[in-house]
């Protein structure tokens, strides 16, 4: 492959060697060491390809072989030229083509990230441009450390970051923190903020465990919400047990309580189906960066209809991304059909919802005790209602009421004698 586009760019030329005895032509050609390719036989001679260096050194070789030589074909790269010299356009057009694609390399075309899914692309390239980072800014102006190093600062729940410059294309790769703490509250001076622990919900403790904070309750207690459960103010007593003063802080504790939750979930017997009849239109669109060029427009097409769009960038190789892509806008008619629900669908679909509603609790830490929920059958609905009898953490932050102490001062007069 190499040496083919070589050869394409020095130019050679084909040609036959015709005569008595060709056969002592190309012996010395290989004496004179003159690089043959491609040959084949032809008739009464043989037909080759060679440079076209070499074939200004046949003539003498020729004449003393005798052995005519035809030229029957020349290609490569100077042979393009030559052809079309007259053209100034087309090399003109294609001068500026290579001046604008070097142009292009200079800059960044695309941000992609990639480990992202708290954060979304929007809202990381919303603060990455805030900090002076987007498209079409020069490569040499890009801070790969700089923003790595301020992502991570933005970012508390992300781990690791890595910037790359990828051909046109700003490649950002990101770890998050799959374990997420909440932020500590700190004020404007960079002190913790005291804090209280109170029930969110109504329950009976089953459990404490108290890591900062003075606690208000015991197990087997019942509380209501909004109960205060660990006080973030801690009394300073004296030797005689009078209060001089008061230690805050942030409390922090696992408070957990058998909780009840009743449950609802209702639906109608009857639903509209999306009915699609086939009928579909195509809206070919253009986009640079923000700007967006179409042909005609979708709509009003269709009384209903759902739009998918397909967009791909152009790029050049596997990492020069252009600043223009191609999409598809594809608009299906669809019609509704009213259907009503069996007996048996609408008991699977209110059991799959609550299973759902199940699951998402016990990600959450909640433990089901137990449920009575029942499914009950109407003449135009369906409800799956009942208790839930659960075990979960209760707590939730409110600011510490912060209390001052007057001091009395003692009133000492000093007596004096006349």
């Amino acid at each position: 492959m190499i040496r083919s586009f070589i050869r394409y760019l020095k130019g050679y030329v084909k040609i036959r060697a015709e005569g008595f005895s060709p056969e002592r032509f190309l012996n010395m050609c290989s004496y004179h060491q003159i690089f043959i390719w491609g040959m084949k036989p032809c008739g009464n001679g043989y037909e080759m390809c060679m440079s076209i260096r070499d074939f200004r050194r046949l003539k003498p070789l020729a004449k003393k072989t005798h052995t005519r030589i035809v030229l029957s074909g020349r290609y490569g790269f100077p042979f393009f030229l030559f052809r079309y010299r007259k053209r100034r356009a087309f090399f003109i057009g294609a001068f500026l083509c290579v001046v604008l694609i070097k142009t292009y390399s200079l800059f960044i075309w695309d941000i992609h990230f990639e480990g992202n899914s708290r954060w979304p692309d929007e809202t990381l390239s919303e603060y990455l441009r805030s900090e002076g980072v987007s498209p079409l800014m020069l490569k040499s102006r890009v801070d790969c450390p700089g923003i790595v190093k301020n992502i991570r600062k933005e970012y508390n729940d992300i781990v690791w970051v890595s910037a790359s410059i990828d051909g046109s294309r700003l490649k950002i790769q990101i770890k998050e923190n799959e374990d997420t703490f909440p932020q500590e509250n700190v004020d404007v001076s960079g002190e913790e903020t005291p804090t209280d622990l109170i029930a969110s919900s109504d329950g009976v403790i089953t459990s404490i465990v108290t890591r900062s904070g003075v606690p208000q309750v015991h197990v087997g207690d019942r509380v209501k919400k909004g109960d205060l459960l660990v006080l973030g103010r801690v009394d300073v007593v004296d030797d005689s047990g009078e209060v001089t003063g008061y230690q805050y802080q942030r409390s922090d504790a696992d408070i957990f309580a058998d909780t009840t939750m009743e449950y609802r979930d209702e639906i109608s017997l009857t639903y509209k189906e999306k009915v699609y009849d086939g009928k579909e239109k195509y809206l070919p669109y253009v986009r640079f960066r923000d700007y967006t060029i179409s042909v005609g427009s979708l709509a009003n097409k269709y009384d209903h209809s759902e739009v998918i769009s397909k967009e791909q960038p152009l790029k050049a190789g596997e990492n020069f991304y252009l600043p223009v892509s191609l999409g598809l806008k594809t608009a299906k008619s669809y019609a509704f059909e009213e259907k009503k629900y069996s007996e048996e669908e609408v008991r699977a679909l209110l059991s799959r919802n609550f299973e759902r509603f199940y699951d998402d609790l016990a990600e959450k830490g909640v433990q089901i005790k137990g449920n009575n929920v029942k499914i009950h059958l109407y003449a135009d609905s369906a409800v799956a209602s009942g208790t839930l009898n659960m075990n979960e953490r209760i707590t939730e932050e409110a600011d510490t009421e912060i209390l001052t102490i007057e001091r009395k001062e003692t009133d000492e007069s000093v007596g004096t004698d006349d």
